[in-house]
């Protein structure tokens, strides 16, 4: 349901298959989830698919390369946002994400985004991906309801920001109080 705000069942009265929409970093992996058996029942769909339909086309996808893990994916996640002030100084997460021996994605608010400092494919919120790492460091990022949205399943949120009211406080484990300006490259080089 709309952001996680509300939570339904929903019982179908038919036994065709129904359509399942899962936030991909929802539930941990499977190995890692104990189940009941008698909840989880197994399907095959494969029939039940009309490959000829002639009102569905593929026509293109269309991946971003990164040397990064995969945004969705990482198991730690800097994003950054309106407080860099432009895109060159995003260098300062992406030096930052490089002491984290491959393991870090760089994201990005909305804020940032419309600014034009990054492309939308780093964008993270209710209009970007949805990520839930172990470890999320938002950087001068103030924290608005659409950006919470896609990133409060995240294990441990740290939050470096000046504004001591800033709403990204509210939801970080560990919150620091600074300029980012400075605050980030002495992480970087303590690392």
């Amino acid at each position: 349901m709309y952001a996680g705000n509300a939570l339904v069942k929903v019982k179908s009265k038919n036994s065709q298959p129904q359509l399942l929409s899962i936030r991909p970093t929802a539930f941990d992996d499977c190995e890692q989830m104990e189940t009941d058996d008698s909840l989880v029942s197994e399907m095959d769909l494969s029939s039940s698919i009309n490959k000829n339909d002639d009102q569905v086309q593929w026509i293109s996808e269309n991946v971003s390369k990164s040397d990064r893990p995969d945004l969705g994916s990482a198991s730690i996640v800097i994003s950054g946002g309106r407080g860099l002030k432009n895109g060159e100084n995003f260098q300062l997460l992406e030096q930052l994400a490089d002491k984290m021996d491959g393991r870090a994605a760089v994201g990005a608010s909305r804020a940032a985004v419309d600014a034009g400092f990054v492309s939308n494919d780093l964008q993270v919120g209710q209009t970007g991906k949805v990520v839930a790492p172990d470890l999320y460091i938002a950087v001068g990022i103030s924290g608005a309801i659409q950006h919470l949205s896609g990133m409060k399943d995240s294990k441990t949120i740290v939050a470096i920001n000046k504004d001591p009211e800033a709403p990204i406080f509210q939801v970080a484990d560990y919150g620091l109080e600074a300029d980012l300006f400075e605050a980030v490259p002495e992480f970087t080089e303590k690392l």
